[in-house]
Protein backbone atom coordinates (compact mmCIF):
# COMPACT_ATOMS: atom_id res chain seq x y z
CA UNK A 1 0.00 0.00 0.00
CA UNK A 2 1.13 3.44 -0.84
CA UNK A 3 1.92 6.40 1.17
CA UNK A 4 -0.19 8.19 -0.24
CA UNK A 5 -3.33 5.41 0.05
CA UNK A 6 -2.29 5.04 3.23
CA UNK A 7 -2.97 8.57 3.90
CA UNK A 8 -6.44 8.86 2.02
CA UNK A 9 -7.73 5.67 4.20
CA UNK A 10 -6.81 7.64 7.30
CA UNK A 11 -8.86 11.07 5.61
CA UNK A 12 -11.85 9.13 5.68
CA UNK A 13 -11.70 10.20 9.80
CA UNK A 14 -12.73 8.21 12.72
CA UNK A 15 -15.98 9.36 12.85
CA UNK A 16 -16.71 8.77 8.83
CA UNK A 17 -15.68 5.26 10.08
CA UNK A 18 -18.21 5.08 13.10
CA UNK A 19 -20.98 6.14 11.08
CA UNK A 20 -20.52 2.95 8.28
CA UNK A 21 -19.94 0.80 11.29
CA UNK A 22 -22.92 1.07 12.66
CA UNK A 23 -25.56 -1.58 12.82
CA UNK A 24 -28.22 -1.64 9.84
CA UNK A 25 -30.63 0.21 11.43
CA UNK A 26 -30.56 3.67 13.31
CA UNK A 27 -33.58 4.16 14.57
CA UNK A 28 -37.31 2.49 14.83
CA UNK A 29 -39.32 4.73 13.35
CA UNK A 30 -39.04 5.25 9.57
CA UNK A 31 -38.09 8.63 8.12
CA UNK A 32 -38.50 9.98 4.68
CA UNK A 33 -34.96 10.16 2.85
CA UNK A 34 -35.28 12.56 -0.73
CA UNK A 35 -32.41 11.79 -3.36
CA UNK A 36 -32.44 14.36 -5.78
CA UNK A 37 -30.00 13.46 -8.74
CA UNK A 38 -29.09 15.57 -11.38
CA UNK A 39 -29.64 13.13 -14.06
CA UNK A 40 -30.02 9.84 -14.03
CA UNK A 41 -29.24 8.77 -18.11
CA UNK A 42 -25.42 7.71 -17.25
CA UNK A 43 -24.25 4.23 -15.87
CA UNK A 44 -22.60 6.38 -12.47
CA UNK A 45 -25.74 8.07 -11.41
CA UNK A 46 -28.00 5.58 -11.86
CA UNK A 47 -25.81 3.36 -10.10
CA UNK A 48 -25.52 6.16 -6.97
CA UNK A 49 -29.02 6.36 -6.96
CA UNK A 50 -29.70 2.44 -6.62
CA UNK A 51 -27.05 2.36 -4.00
CA UNK A 52 -28.49 5.35 -1.89
CA UNK A 53 -32.02 3.74 -2.45
CA UNK A 54 -30.90 0.61 -1.51
CA UNK A 55 -28.66 1.50 2.15
CA UNK A 56 -31.74 4.17 2.85
CA UNK A 57 -34.34 0.94 2.72
CA UNK A 58 -32.32 -1.89 4.02
CA UNK A 59 -32.22 0.83 7.39
CA UNK A 60 -35.85 0.93 7.34
CA UNK A 61 -36.74 4.37 6.07
CA UNK A 62 -39.00 5.11 3.36
CA UNK A 63 -37.21 6.77 0.06
CA UNK A 64 -38.46 9.02 -2.58
CA UNK A 65 -36.28 10.04 -5.96
CA UNK A 66 -36.09 12.59 -8.12
CA UNK A 67 -34.45 12.56 -11.49
CA UNK A 68 -34.09 16.12 -12.70
CA UNK A 69 -32.82 15.10 -16.33
CA UNK A 70 -30.04 17.13 -15.96
CA UNK A 71 -32.14 20.81 -15.68
CA UNK A 72 -31.50 23.14 -13.10
CA UNK A 73 -34.58 24.77 -12.86
CA UNK A 74 -36.05 21.03 -12.29
CA UNK A 75 -33.91 19.97 -9.88
CA UNK A 76 -34.62 23.27 -7.76
CA UNK A 77 -38.45 22.19 -8.28
CA UNK A 78 -37.66 18.92 -6.97
CA UNK A 79 -35.75 20.12 -3.89
CA UNK A 80 -39.48 22.06 -3.28
CA UNK A 81 -41.38 19.01 -3.68
CA UNK A 82 -39.40 16.59 -1.74
CA UNK A 83 -39.78 19.19 1.17
CA UNK A 84 -43.38 19.52 0.91
CA UNK A 85 -43.24 15.78 1.03
CA UNK A 86 -41.62 15.80 4.70
CA UNK A 87 -38.25 14.47 4.06
CA UNK A 88 -36.19 14.02 6.69
CA UNK A 89 -33.14 13.81 4.93
CA UNK A 90 -31.96 14.85 1.48
CA UNK A 91 -29.18 13.39 -0.83
CA UNK A 92 -28.46 15.25 -3.46
CA UNK A 93 -26.12 15.54 -6.75
CA UNK A 94 -26.20 19.50 -7.46
CA UNK A 95 -27.11 20.17 -11.21
CA UNK A 96 -25.26 23.48 -10.60
CA UNK A 97 -22.62 24.70 -7.77
CA UNK A 98 -24.25 28.09 -7.34
CA UNK A 99 -27.83 27.72 -8.36
CA UNK A 100 -28.67 24.59 -5.70
CA UNK A 101 -27.53 27.06 -3.46
CA UNK A 102 -31.19 28.87 -2.08
CA UNK A 103 -32.73 24.85 -2.63
CA UNK A 104 -30.09 23.36 -0.31
CA UNK A 105 -30.39 26.18 2.26
CA UNK A 106 -34.69 26.07 2.06
CA UNK A 107 -34.32 22.53 2.98
CA UNK A 108 -31.95 23.33 6.57
CA UNK A 109 -34.21 25.77 7.44
CA UNK A 110 -37.11 23.30 7.22
CA UNK A 111 -34.89 20.69 9.54
CA UNK A 112 -33.79 18.39 6.97
CA UNK A 113 -30.18 17.07 7.48
CA UNK A 114 -28.78 18.13 3.99
CA UNK A 115 -26.01 15.26 2.63
CA UNK A 116 -24.51 16.44 -0.95
CA UNK A 117 -22.68 13.90 -3.37
CA UNK A 118 -20.31 13.51 -6.02
CA UNK A 119 -20.61 17.18 -7.43
CA UNK A 120 -19.09 20.20 -5.82
CA UNK A 121 -21.86 22.99 -4.33
CA UNK A 122 -20.86 26.68 -3.21
CA UNK A 123 -19.40 26.47 0.46
CA UNK A 124 -22.01 28.94 1.36
CA UNK A 125 -24.84 26.21 1.18
CA UNK A 126 -25.76 25.28 4.57
CA UNK A 127 -25.50 21.41 4.17
CA UNK A 128 -23.77 18.68 6.32
CA UNK A 129 -21.18 17.74 4.44
CA UNK A 130 -20.03 17.04 1.27
CA UNK A 131 -19.53 12.81 0.27
CA UNK A 132 -16.86 12.30 -2.87
CA UNK A 133 -13.58 11.00 -3.84
CA UNK A 134 -10.42 13.08 -3.43
CA UNK A 135 -9.42 14.43 -6.60
CA UNK A 136 -6.33 16.34 -5.36
CA UNK A 137 -5.20 11.90 -3.56
CA UNK A 138 -6.69 10.32 -7.32
CA UNK A 139 -4.97 12.94 -9.10
CA UNK A 140 -1.07 12.13 -7.74
CA UNK A 141 -1.61 8.49 -7.18
CA UNK A 142 -2.82 8.66 -11.21
CA UNK A 143 -0.08 11.00 -12.11
CA UNK A 144 2.69 8.76 -10.32
CA UNK A 145 1.34 5.61 -12.66
CA UNK A 146 1.66 7.59 -15.52
CA UNK A 147 5.89 8.95 -15.00
CA UNK A 148 6.26 5.01 -13.45
CA UNK A 149 4.82 3.79 -16.74
CA UNK A 150 5.32 6.13 -19.59
CA UNK A 151 9.13 6.84 -18.13
CA UNK A 152 10.92 10.11 -18.88
CA UNK A 153 9.74 10.57 -22.80
CA UNK A 154 7.87 13.91 -23.26
CA UNK A 155 4.12 13.39 -23.04
CA UNK A 156 2.04 15.02 -25.12
CA UNK A 157 -1.42 14.70 -23.58
CA UNK A 158 -4.97 15.27 -25.72
CA UNK A 159 -7.50 16.37 -22.60
CA UNK A 160 -10.40 15.29 -22.47
CA UNK A 161 -12.53 17.93 -20.16
CA UNK A 162 -16.35 17.17 -18.82
CA UNK A 163 -18.06 20.50 -19.55
CA UNK A 164 -17.07 24.14 -19.25
CA UNK A 165 -16.92 25.98 -15.75
CA UNK A 166 -17.51 22.64 -14.28
CA UNK A 167 -15.18 22.37 -10.84
CA UNK A 168 -14.71 18.47 -10.57
CA UNK A 169 -13.50 18.42 -14.05
CA UNK A 170 -11.21 21.01 -12.95
CA UNK A 171 -10.59 19.39 -9.66
CA UNK A 172 -9.87 16.32 -11.81
CA UNK A 173 -7.36 17.30 -14.43
CA UNK A 174 -5.66 19.45 -12.15
CA UNK A 175 -5.04 16.99 -9.73
CA UNK A 176 -3.26 14.55 -12.50
CA UNK A 177 -1.29 16.96 -14.33
CA UNK A 178 -0.12 18.41 -10.63
CA UNK A 179 0.61 14.61 -10.13
CA UNK A 180 2.60 14.27 -13.34
CA UNK A 181 4.86 17.20 -12.90
CA UNK A 182 5.59 16.28 -8.81
CA UNK A 183 6.52 12.87 -9.95
CA UNK A 184 8.47 13.97 -12.98
CA UNK A 185 10.19 16.24 -10.52
CA UNK A 186 11.15 13.52 -8.24
CA UNK A 187 12.25 11.40 -10.63
CA UNK A 188 14.25 13.53 -13.24
CA UNK A 189 14.24 17.09 -11.77
CA UNK A 190 12.45 18.16 -14.15
CA UNK A 191 9.10 18.55 -16.11
CA UNK A 192 8.42 17.56 -19.81
CA UNK A 193 4.57 17.72 -20.51
CA UNK A 194 2.23 19.40 -22.95
CA UNK A 195 -1.24 19.72 -23.51
CA UNK A 196 -1.62 19.75 -27.10
CA UNK A 197 -5.19 20.22 -27.02
CA UNK A 198 -8.87 20.02 -24.96
CA UNK A 199 -11.58 18.79 -26.13
CA UNK A 200 -15.19 19.00 -24.39
CA UNK A 201 -16.77 15.35 -23.96
CA UNK A 202 -19.71 16.17 -21.79
CA UNK A 203 -19.31 13.46 -19.93
CA UNK A 204 -20.35 10.60 -22.43
CA UNK A 205 -18.75 8.19 -24.59
CA UNK A 206 -20.37 9.78 -27.54
CA UNK A 207 -18.68 12.72 -26.53
CA UNK A 208 -15.52 11.29 -26.24
CA UNK A 209 -15.57 9.56 -29.43
CA UNK A 210 -16.47 13.40 -30.96
CA UNK A 211 -14.35 15.00 -29.05
CA UNK A 212 -10.79 12.70 -29.95
CA UNK A 213 -11.85 12.75 -33.46
CA UNK A 214 -11.00 16.42 -34.09
CA UNK A 215 -7.93 16.00 -30.89
CA UNK A 216 -6.31 13.37 -33.86
CA UNK A 217 -7.04 15.00 -36.78
CA UNK A 218 -5.26 18.51 -35.12
CA UNK A 219 -2.69 16.73 -33.38
CA UNK A 220 -0.29 14.00 -34.82
CA UNK A 221 1.99 13.19 -31.90
CA UNK A 222 0.01 12.27 -29.28
CA UNK A 223 0.80 9.55 -26.70
CA UNK A 224 -1.51 9.87 -23.83
CA UNK A 225 -5.05 10.51 -24.05
CA UNK A 226 -6.08 12.43 -20.15
CA UNK A 227 -9.95 12.00 -19.87
CA UNK A 228 -11.86 13.95 -16.80
CA UNK A 229 -13.97 10.55 -16.62
CA UNK A 230 -13.82 7.04 -17.66
CA UNK A 231 -16.79 7.57 -20.36
CA UNK A 232 -14.91 9.52 -22.04
CA UNK A 233 -11.95 7.42 -22.43
CA UNK A 234 -13.69 4.88 -23.44
CA UNK A 235 -15.13 7.52 -26.48
CA UNK A 236 -11.66 8.36 -27.00
CA UNK A 237 -10.28 4.77 -27.49
CA UNK A 238 -13.02 3.80 -30.43
CA UNK A 239 -11.61 7.16 -32.12
CA UNK A 240 -8.27 6.02 -31.93
CA UNK A 241 -9.41 2.72 -33.20
CA UNK A 242 -10.97 3.78 -35.94
CA UNK A 243 -8.46 5.84 -37.04
CA UNK A 244 -5.45 3.36 -36.95
CA UNK A 245 -3.34 5.14 -34.63
CA UNK A 246 -0.62 3.19 -31.97
CA UNK A 247 1.01 4.09 -29.27
CA UNK A 248 -1.46 6.00 -27.37
CA UNK A 249 -1.76 5.84 -23.51
CA UNK A 250 -5.16 5.89 -22.01
CA UNK A 251 -5.94 7.54 -18.59
CA UNK A 252 -8.75 8.66 -16.95
CA UNK A 253 -8.84 10.58 -13.78
CA UNK A 254 -11.61 8.96 -12.06
CA UNK A 255 -14.30 6.60 -12.22
CA UNK A 256 -13.44 2.95 -12.38
CA UNK A 257 -15.91 1.84 -14.75
CA UNK A 258 -16.78 -1.54 -15.41
CA UNK A 259 -16.23 -1.19 -19.08
CA UNK A 260 -12.81 0.42 -18.21
CA UNK A 261 -12.12 -2.17 -15.88
CA UNK A 262 -12.38 -4.98 -17.92
CA UNK A 263 -10.24 -3.40 -20.69
CA UNK A 264 -7.40 -2.92 -18.11
CA UNK A 265 -7.38 -6.79 -17.36
CA UNK A 266 -6.91 -6.91 -21.17
CA UNK A 267 -3.88 -4.65 -21.19
CA UNK A 268 -6.15 -2.28 -23.93
CA UNK A 269 -6.13 0.33 -21.27
CA UNK A 270 -3.54 2.01 -19.11
CA UNK A 271 -5.27 3.00 -15.73
CA UNK A 272 -8.31 4.83 -13.77
CA UNK A 273 -8.69 6.14 -10.14
CA UNK A 274 -11.40 4.98 -7.70
CA UNK A 275 -14.84 6.99 -7.46
CA UNK A 276 -17.00 4.31 -6.52
CA UNK A 277 -20.63 5.26 -6.70
CA UNK A 278 -22.44 3.19 -4.64
CA UNK A 279 -20.19 4.03 -1.40
CA UNK A 280 -20.33 7.64 -1.95
CA UNK A 281 -24.03 7.02 -2.04
CA UNK A 282 -23.67 4.71 0.72
CA UNK A 283 -22.04 6.61 2.90
CA UNK A 284 -24.04 9.66 2.27
CA UNK A 285 -27.20 8.21 3.39
CA UNK A 286 -25.73 6.84 6.12
CA UNK A 287 -24.02 9.75 7.41
CA UNK A 288 -27.63 11.63 6.72
CA UNK A 289 -29.94 9.60 8.45
CA UNK A 290 -27.74 9.03 11.76
CA UNK A 291 -28.16 12.99 11.84
CA UNK A 292 -31.87 12.83 11.22
CA UNK A 293 -32.07 10.55 14.38
CA UNK A 294 -30.18 12.80 17.13
CA UNK A 295 -27.01 11.44 16.86
CA UNK A 296 -24.11 13.65 16.83
CA UNK A 297 -21.99 13.19 13.55
CA UNK A 298 -18.89 15.25 13.80
CA UNK A 299 -17.44 15.26 10.44
CA UNK A 300 -15.50 17.71 7.94
CA UNK A 301 -17.34 20.01 5.38
CA UNK A 302 -16.13 17.28 2.84
CA UNK A 303 -15.73 13.57 3.38
CA UNK A 304 -13.35 11.71 1.13
CA UNK A 305 -13.67 7.85 0.22
CA UNK A 306 -10.94 6.54 -0.19
CA UNK A 307 -8.45 7.02 -3.37
CA UNK A 308 -6.73 4.66 -5.43
CA UNK A 309 -5.21 4.44 -8.65
CA UNK A 310 -6.37 1.04 -10.61
CA UNK A 311 -4.43 -0.84 -13.26
CA UNK A 312 -3.54 -4.02 -14.65
CA UNK A 313 -1.68 -5.37 -10.89
CA UNK A 314 -4.65 -4.92 -8.64
CA UNK A 315 -7.79 -4.50 -11.47
CA UNK A 316 -9.37 -8.04 -9.88
CA UNK A 317 -9.85 -6.29 -6.32
CA UNK A 318 -12.14 -3.25 -8.43
CA UNK A 319 -13.85 -5.39 -10.82
CA UNK A 320 -17.23 -6.38 -10.64
CA UNK A 321 -19.17 -7.50 -14.50
CA UNK A 322 -22.52 -7.29 -12.88
CA UNK A 323 -22.21 -3.61 -11.00
CA UNK A 324 -24.41 -1.17 -12.78
CA UNK A 325 -21.54 0.99 -13.57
Amino acid sequence: MTRLVKKALCGVGLAMAAVLATSPAFAADKIKVGISMKVLNAPYFAAAMEAAKARATELGEDVIVADAQGKMGKQISDVEDLITRGIKVLIIDPADPEGLVNSVNAATAAGIKVVVIDSTLDPKAKYLTLVQSSNSENGALVGSWVVDNMGDKPLKIALISGEKGNPVGKERRDGVIQGIVEAQLAKTGKANLQIVGQGWGNWSDEGGLKAMEDLLVANKDINMVLGENDSMVLGARRAIESAGRQGITLVAAADGQKEALALIKDGKYGATALNDPALVARTAVDIGVKAANGQAVNIPKISYTPSAVIDKANVDKFYNPKAIF
